[in-house]
């Protein structure tokens, strides 16, 4: 093989790879705050909810795990507009993922709850704790705790998948390399640093994690 590696295009060009890979941090980050948020939400109905409202979140999950997330990214940014609702490439992004990470998580987390012992459930309503009281006290740590690998897993996934965003343009680190290989044609070295960063974002964020493991969730354990 007689290729000459030219990665000096790429590493004058690192102010516009580290505003692309801040994107993709920040999308990352803010979507897996909120999604959670939506999941817990989500599980708590579908294990304790009205019938009604299990419908509804059933529908949600089942729409958005049998639709690919490109379809949805492409819903919320062409399709939406249509009907006058119009944003940013960045809002609908994160809308995007924020909806998808809900859906899959919300599955995730109830697996956790339904993991917990009845007997704590009863123990609480015993104690005349309201279902919410219980849920919060009682539930939800304990259920976090248990599926937390699994949950940051779909995490870091939800990260790397950000990619996708770029075909709507927006900013994130993939549409970044996108633009460079279109100017310095040096495809090869561009993808090459640009996988590297996706590792070390992935490693980050494993790291991230599992910091907040110990410190959210496992700390009682060591007292």
């Amino acid at each position: 093989m007689n290729y000459n590696f030219q990665f000096q295009a790429v590493f004058d060009a690192w102010p516009l790879l580290l505003q692309g890979t801040w994107t993709t941090i920040e999308l990352s980050l803010t979507a897996t705050v909120l999604g959670l948020a939506i999941a817990i939400v989500c599980a708590w109905v579908k294990t304790s909810g009205p019938q009604a409202l299990r419908w509804v979140v059933n529908a949600y999950i089942e729409l958005i795990r049998n639709t690919p997330f490109l379809v949805q990214l492409f819903f919320f940014f062409f399709a939406l507009p249509a009907i006058g609702l119009r944003w940013s490439a960045h809002s609908a992004a994160l809308v995007a993922m924020v909806v998808n990470l809900g859906a899959y998580a919300t599955e995730i987390i109830r697996a956790g709850i339904e993991a917990v012992p009845r007997g704590q459930v009863e123990a609480g309503l015993a104690l005349n704790l309201k279902r919410h009281q219980v849920f919060r006290h009682i539930i939800l740590k304990p259920a976090l705790k248990a599926i937390y690998p699994a949950l940051t897993s779909q995490f870091i996934l939800l990260m790397l998948s950000s990619a996708v965003v770029s075909a709507i343009s927006a900013d994130d680190l993939t549409s970044v390399a996108a633009n460079l290989q279109s100017q310095t044609f040096r495809s090869f070295e561009i993808y090459i640093v640009v996988a590297g960063i996706y590792l070390l974002l992935a490693v980050l964020f494993s790291l991230l994690f599992r910091a907040i493991y110990q410190v959210a969730l496992n700390y009682p354990d060591r007292r």
